[in-house]
């Protein structure tokens, strides 16, 4: 068996875990993987519209949701993958009757046919008291 900080590997290829980041990885402090990929899935944390400092980019929803989904396509790349390769989305806010028409505009933005499956949630909060949305995505690892 090999074991090494990215991830766990066994040499029968049973089991096979890596885990994914950017430089810099701002999820790191929080012991949250930016994304993982395994058993020929990557499954993404929830990216918010924060820059490579972890600030949040504005309090505009649209600009938080483009960062958000511009920190998704990071993630994928870090993993080998991009958006074309994503089967699931989950998308949190904390307004939907406001941001419910921007959702959309953002999906058809970001994302394109065969459309992912999708789950979209009105949250009380996010991890920060400014974040207006947040984004998860499982996509198939090439």
């Amino acid at each position: 068996m090999t074991t090494s900080v990215d991830g766990v590997a066994e040499n029968q290829g049973v089991r096979e875990i890596e885990r994914i980041a950017t430089t810099p990885d701002w999820y790191e402090p929080y012991k949250i993987s930016q994304a993982v990929k395994a058993g020929g899935w990557i499954h993404v944390s929830g990216q918010a519209g924060i820059d490579e400092q972890g600030r949040t980019v504005s309090d505009d929803f649209l600009t938080q949701g483009r960062q958000a989904f511009a920190n998704v396509e990071r993630v994928l790349a870090a993993a080998g993958a991009s958006l074309a390769d994503v089967v699931k989305v989950g998308i949190f806010v904390t307004d939907m009757a406001a941001h419910l028409d921007h959702v959309i505009a953002l999906r058809g933005e970001f994302l394109s046919e065969p459309y992912p499956a999708d789950t979209l949630l009105e949250v009380s909060s996010l991890a920060q008291p400014d974040w207006q949305i947040e984004v998860e995505v499982t996509a198939l690892a090439r």
